[in-house]
């Protein structure tokens, strides 16, 4: 089961080369009883250098200020344990 849906789930994914660049993905959820009518959504993909899978990859556009952030801390300990004589 899926978001409270019931045995009765069917769940379509449809992916489509629009283009040499792009791929459209769209997703259908059908349970009758579950939900009055199915309902879906889509996104459209586009090249990129490298390749990703998409739910591993949507997260890192803040990767850069997170490892900004660790570099400082530890830039910031090393001052401290300087200015300590230690």
């Amino acid at each position: 089961m899926h978001m409270g849906s019931s045995d009765q789930l069917k769940v379509t994914e449809r992916f489509t080369r629009v283009s040499p660049t792009r791929l459209h993905y769209s997703f259908t959820f059908e349970d009758p009883r579950t939900w009055a009518k199915p309902w879906g959504g889509e996104y459209e993909f586009t090249l990129s250098p490298g390749l990703y899978e998409y739910a591993c990859h949507e997260g890192n556009y803040g990767l850069p200020d997170i490892l900004a952030g660790a570099r400082a801390e530890e830039a910031q300990a090393k001052l401290k344990k300087a200015n300590s004589g230690g």
